[in-house]
C-alpha cells in the first residue's frame, strides 16, 4: 500500500509540476502570444523564449562567440511602431558575439543564423530592455521585433 501511495503523489507532484515548467520558460504574455500567432504563424521558439521566422536562408558557417558580424536590421515594438533601423549595407550594425555588445536577445538569434540568412526575431522583454526599457523610444518590458540579416562574420586573429 505504500509504495501506492508513493507512486501516487509521485504522479500527482510530475502532473502539477509540468505546467509550472512550461510557464517559467514562457516569457511572453498569453496576449502577446495570441498576437504573435496571428500575425506570424508558424514561428518557431528557442528555450530561452525567442520566437523566429526564417525569412532567407542563409549559406556556410554561423558565428561564434568572440566573432564580429555586421547585421541590417529593422526594429518594432510587438504591434508595430518601428524605434530603429540601419539597412545600409556599406554601414552595417557591427559587434562582437556574445560580448555584451547588444541586448542579450541579439547574442542568442545571431549566433543561430548562417551567413546572409535573414530572419523575423520577437525578443521577450526580459533578453531585451526588461525593466528599464530605453526611454524614449523603447517602453519599459516590451517586447521588440527585428527583421535582421547577417550580412557578415569576421573571426578574431
Amino acid at each position: 500500500m505504500t509504495l501506492r501511495r508513493l507512486t501516487l503523489a509521485l504522479l500527482l507532484l510530475l502532473a502539477c509540476a509540468a505546467p509550472l515548467v512550461h510557464a517559467q520558460r514562457e516569457r511572453l504574455s498569453p496576449d502577446e502570444i495570441d498576437y504573435v500567432d496571428k500575425k506570424w504563424p508558424g514561428t518557431k521558439k528557442t528555450a530561452t523564449g525567442i520566437r523566429y521566422l526564417v525569412l532567407q536562408p542563409g549559406t556556410g558557417e554561423k558565428p561564434k562567440p568572440g566573432d564580429k558580424v555586421g547585421v541590417l536590421y529593422v526594429g518594432t515594438l510587438l504591434h508595430g511602431e518601428k524605434f530603429d533601423e540601419n539597412l545600409d549595407p556599406k554601414h552595417p550594425l557591427t559587434f562582437r558575439v556574445d560580448r555584451g555588445d547588444v541586448i542579450a536577445g541579439w547574442d542568442q538569434s545571431v549566433q543561430m543564423m548562417k551567413l546572409h540568412e535573414k530572419r523575423l526575431v520577437i525578443i521577450p522583454a526580459d533578453l531585451a530592455y526588461g525593466s528599464r526599457g530605453r526611454a524614449p523610444a523603447i517602453p519599459r518590458d516590451a517586447t521588440l521585433v527585428f527583421e535582421m540579416e547577417l550580412v557578415s562574420i569576421e573571426h578574431p586573429e
